[in-house]
């Protein structure tokens, strides 16, 4: 028997329906543990930066370093929530967490698709990531 990956992530734009296929996967199997968004396990830093704003915060007024760690300390929690022997079904995985940083990064620092890659990486480089099976949902 093949053995199933520790997590799962869904990938793609918001109101795709990522949130509903994971729920749904969890009904189907009590093997999976929904783990749902980055925000959800570190609300203080996320709620923090709503309260000014939170369009202007990430568009304008965030570093790229900041927004780069704030979403790899809620991976990082939000990973470190799986329970042992559950696959754990993750809303937007590090793939995609590191892609919307580097997008940002392009737009906010005037910086080519490679420097801005190479800078997130580069923040991101220290961290321990857990391995996900990513999945691409559009619509």
């Amino acid at each position: 028997m093949a053995q199933v990956p520790d997590f799962v992530s869904l990938n793609g734009p918001d109101n795709v329906g990522k949130t509903t296929h994971l729920v749904r996967l969890a009904e189907r199997w009590d093997g999976f543990q929904p783990l749902g968004a980055v925000h959800e396990h570190d609300p203080e830093p996320w709620a923090r930066v709503a309260a000014g704003g939170y369009a202007r915060w990430w568009f304008e007024t965030s570093t790229t370093v900041e927004l780069t760690e704030m979403l790899l300390a809620g991976h990082a929690k939000r990973a470190a929530a799986r329970e042992t022997g559950h696959t754990g079904l993750l809303d937007r995985g590090l793939p995609m967490l590191l892609a919307v940083a580097t997008a940002t990064c392009l737009v906010k620092d005037g910086l080519t698709v490679g420097e801005a890659s190479k800078t997130v990486t580069g923040i991101a480089g220290s961290r321990a990531a857990a391995p996900e099976t990513s999945i691409l949902l559009l619509r």
